[in-house]
């Protein structure tokens, strides 16, 4: 039940009923706890199986206790000892197998809870931030069954202004309809696109180790580079969309993950609008920290561009190092840091020859953001290969087609992905703007239940009558 599943809809939807049975606080949160501690345990049956994480937990607490009592000098050896922990329950392949616990145990969610747990420790080690953090808050904050699984990363104070509030948030008849509307979208993404996509990835991963003419296995790479990032996107954006109507139906308003990734026309836009709550979380708490601190001990005026660049790399490496444990994670970060930077010198070096007024019109221009949207997408497909699959697979992939025709799938999708998200942006509006009787048709209620009604159908279909299990949520493993 931990994936967006029929199942895990249903028992959300239950959550949400009862908690509206009364808007006082203590039983909105009596409600969410009870649900958070059902949904683990039916999630692992074994209780021993908790063990290491209610001690991760209670470490991240004994933290804040400290802290509040005025241990704020220790506040970066609580910070060390929860990020040590972290990695120490999580298995990092860099650190020797003998300190593992041999006994298997419960892991699910815990990069969330992490950052979660770190995020508190931090605040609460701030002088200028004085709250009290109550055992029952914390826990409620950090297993939060909304956003046990895979995010999206909220910060406490956003979570306790609704949980915590005298008076919840309204939850009107209108409210209600949009929030189904948005669980049905987000199964449909999960349940019907992500799984054709991802059916399409695996059929043109096998064939490129076939003995195939050269056009069927062009056809094949070019599949298999297009449909990755399309299928990560349905997956992990529609099982967002399914938590946070959940979560609103149960008067808590949860940040929003995406916003249109594929529309943006550079790396930096990209991590901005995708995952933005982990772009974000890293922003704050390495990405500002870090140039801060390079840039009192570097006080050169023309090194400070750089070291945003540096800062950058650092940040970006740490996605893909949390990501995962293997070497192919650290191949990950660094191809994503790597890529991060080298965007930030192009901008660097265009707005030095172009000057910024120049430069913001070039960026601006429809043909220079079509090209920058292609760059970007087939970029994002080529990390991603070190985010789903081993070096073996890689190799194998790669080794079914020379360089020269990798380069022209390349290029190839390159254009594809620059003329389709182009075209995309140039289209959306312009349906957006069409009216009937004065109103938006396209987002009239009526057009959202006809489609709503049409995805549902497919999900239906696609889940029940065809038999179709969905792959797993990816960040799940997270």
């Amino acid at each position: 039940m931990d994936t967006a599943s029929f199942q895990f809809v249903l028992f959300g939807l239950a959550v949400a009923v009862v908690s509206n049975f009364s808007r006082a606080r203590l039983w909105r949160s009596a409600v969410l706890f009870a649900a958070s501690l059902l949904f683990l345990g039916l999630a692992a049956h074994n209780p021993w199986a908790f063990l290491p994480l209610a001690g991760f937990l209670l470490l991240g607490y004994a933290a804040i206790v400290l802290l509040e009592r005025g241990w704020v000098r220790s506040s970066a050896w609580f910070i060390v000892a929860v990020l040590f922990v972290y990695i120490w329950l999580k298995k990092y392949t860099f650190l020797p197998e003998t300190i593992f616990l041999r006994s298997p145990y419960f892991t699910l969610g815990l990069s969330y809870i992490f950052f979660r747990v770190l995020h508190v420790v931090i605040e609460t080690g701030d002088r200028t931030r004085r709250r009290h953090i109550g055992l029952g808050a914390y826990l409620l904050y950090t297993l939060n069954f909304t956003t046990l699984v895979s995010g999206p990363i909220q910060p406490y104070d956003e979570f306790a202004r609704d949980q915590f509030a005298v008076q919840p948030i309204p939850l009107d008849a209108r409210v209600v309809g949009l929030q189904l509307e948005r669980i049905v979208r987000g199964f449909f993404k999960v349940n019907v696109l992500a799984m054709i996509f991802d059916m399409v990835r695996i059929d043109a991963l096998a064939q490129l180790s076939y003995a195939l003419p050269l056009p069927l296995k062009l056809y094949a790479a070019f599949r298999l580079v297009l449909m990755y990032p399309l299928f990560l996107y349905c997956n992990f954006s529609g099982y967002i969309d399914i938590v946070i109507a959940l979560a609103r139906l149960m008067r808590v308003r949860l940040p929003e993950n995406f916003n249109r990734p594929f529309s943006a026309s550079s790396a930096l836009d990209f991590w901005n609008q995708w995952h933005i709550t982990l772009s974000n979380w890293l922003k704050t708490y390495v990405y500002n920290p870090l140039l801060i601190t390079l840039m009192r001990r570097i006080s050169s005026v023309a090194l400070e561009p750089l070291l945003g660049v540096f800062a950058f790399f650092v940040t970006f490496f740490l996605i893909g190092v949390w990501h995962g444990r293997t070497s192919e994670f650290i191949m990950f970060g660094l191809l994503t840091g790597g890529g991060m930077s080298l965007n930030k010198l192009w901008q660097l070096g265009l707005a030095r020859a172009l000057g910024r007024k120049g430069y913001r019109t070039l960026a601006r221009h429809p043909l220079y953001q079509a090209f920058g949207r292609g760059l970007n997408f087939v970029w994002f497909s080529f990390t991603l290969f070190w985010f789903w699959a081993s070096w073996q697979q890689i190799g194998k992939a790669f080794a079914g087609l020379a360089l020269a025709p990798w380069l022209a799938v390349w290029l190839a999708a390159w254009l594809f992905a620059a003329v389709v998200f182009s075209l995309w942006e140039w289209i959306r509006p312009a349906l957006l703007s069409v009216t009937a009787a004065g109103s938006p048709l396209f987002t009239s209620r009526y057009a959202r239940v006809v489609y709503a009604s049409a995805m549902g159908l497919a999900a239906f279909v696609m889940t029940f009558l065809l038999n179709q299990p969905a792959p797993g949520i990816v960040y799940r493993a997270f």
